[in-house]
Order: structure tokens, then C-alpha cells, then sequence
């Protein structure tokens, strides 16, 4: 078998593709003196490790299970004029993470808080900081769902152990004191360990009637708050933005 389908074949086996499709490239560069043995090899090395690089950061969005690719930038801040832009931007830096701080987004329904959760979850998620985003009523229903099949403490860790978690839309409906339980317990374990950002709708005087106990309420803020920066978000709803736009475009035609 000649050297270079050997050579071809060993790459495959090995899983080095990259490298395998600047190859060619890199020979004839070599042979008509351009570059050195050497330099050629350090190239596609650099090449590779790119490549797996890339790879690696692309799982890690993958498995974070986002609801949607939207980054910092596709946010339309002249929509939401109130908000601390640069305070937002400075969350891309995550510097959050190893401090071990919460971010809080607080705002009526449709102010964008979830882009803005995604978001930073995406930037964190692409400098391969373990992140997984999940709303709060599939949280609570995969807790509740794991006591009753005794698998509690396993499902626990699972979430316990994101260096960042996103709780979205909690306060949408309340939930009952087993499940408030739950929850804190969640928080308890992450508490000063990771980082959680959650979106609300609801303001945090009124989380007793989420969780059934002002006491329980309490416990879980006292603990999301203590090491955190709150977005609270006064402004009008995307959603009702994008449907006028769709009926005035209708009406114009």
C-alpha cells in the first residue's frame, strides 16, 4: 500500500479530518519548498486542534438544550429603551460564573427577558461552561416525576451540578408545597456552588402565592439574591410589537 494512502487511512482511523482535508495543501507546499516539513506540520496540528475546539463548543450549546439561537446581539434595545445595556454586555464577560453570582430578570410577559437569559446562556455555553436551560413547570415536573420513582437524589445532582442553570418563567402558574420543597432544595444545593439566572414575570413580594409559604418564599430568595444582579424590565411586549407589525403590514396591502 503506498505511503500516502496509508498515511490517508491512519488519519481516518484516528478521526483527524481536519487535518486530512488541508493534506494535500500542505504536500505541495512542502515539496516545491514553500514551507518547511516542520512549519507544514505545526499548521495542520493548529488546524485540528481548531477544529476540535470548535467542536467541543458546539456540543456544549447543543447539550445545553436552548430554546432558541438568539445572541446579545439580535436584541433590539431601542425597544427596550430602560434597559442597563452595558450592565448587560458585562455579563458576556462571566465574570459571574467565578464569582458564583445569580442574575435575576424581572418584567411582565413578552419584555424579552428569555432572549436575554439565553443569551448570556449561549456565551457561556460557547466558552464550554456546562450550562442547561429548562423552564421552571419541566424543572418541577421532572422533580416531582423522580421522587415518585425514588430517583430524587439522582435527578438532583443532574441539576445541581451546571456551573450555570437557567430557570425559566417561574411564577407563571403556582405550584404546590411539596413542589416548593423541591425547589428549594435545588437552590439550596447550587447556592455559593454555581450560578443560576432565572426569568420571573412575577415580582418578588408576591412569590409567596407562587410556592404556598411565604417562609419557603423566602428561604429560596434569601439564598437567589444573596450573591446577584437583578435586570428588572419596565417596557411594552415583543410579541404584542410583532403583531401589530403583521396587522399593519396586512392592512397596507
Amino acid at each position: 500500500m503506498p505511503s500516502y494512502t496509508k498515511l490517508i487511512n491512519g488519519l481516518t482511523d484516528l478521526g483527524i479530518h481536519k487535518m486530512q482535508e488541508h493534506l494535500d495543501f500542505y504536500i505541495a507546499a512542502v515539496n516545491n519548498g514553500e514551507k518547511s516539513f516542520s512549519s507544514a506540520l505545526e499548521e495542520l496540528v493548529e488546524i485540528e486542534k481548531a477544529n476540535n475546539q470548535l467542536r467541543a463548543i458546539n456540543a456544549c450549546v447543543k447539550v445545553a438544550n436552548f430554546p432558541f439561537m438568539k445572541t446579545m446581539d439580535d436584541f433590539d434595545f431601542s425597544f427596550q429603551p430602560g434597559i442597563n445595556q452595558k450592565q448587560l454586555r458585562e455579563f458576556l464577560s462571566l465574570g459571574f460564573i467565578e464569582q458564583k453570582e445569580n442574575i435575576l430578570f424581572v418584567g411582565s410577559s413578552g419584555v424579552g427577558k428569555t432572549h436575554l437569559a439565553t443569551s448570556i446562556g449561549i456565551e457561556c455555553a460557547r466558552n464550554r461552561y456546562s450550562t442547561y436551560f429548562i423552564s421552571f413547570e419541566n424543572l418541577m415536573n421532572q422533580l416531582k416525576r423522580a421522587l415518585l420513582e425514588n430517583r430524587l437524589e439522582s435527578r438532583m445532582k443532574f441539576f445541581a451540578k451546571y456551573k450555570v442553570l437557567i430557570i425559566d418563567e417561574i411564577g407563571y402558574m403556582p405550584i404546590d408545597l411539596d413542589s416548593a420543597n423541591l425547589f428549594f432544595q435545588l437552590i439550596a444545593k447550587r447556592y455559593e456552588k454555581h450560578c443560576t439566572i432565572i426569568t420571573t414575570n412575577t415580582p418578588f413580594s408576591k412569590w409567596g402565592e407562587i410556592f404556598g409559604s411565604p417562609t419557603l418564599a423566602n428561604a429560596v430568595l434569601d439564598r437567589l439574591l444573596h450573591h446577584s444582579s437583578v435586570v428588572s424590565i419596565k417596557g411594552p411586549s415583543y410579541r404584542l410589537k410583532e403583531k401589530r407589525t403583521f396587522l399593519e403590514s396586512q392592512s397596507d396591502d
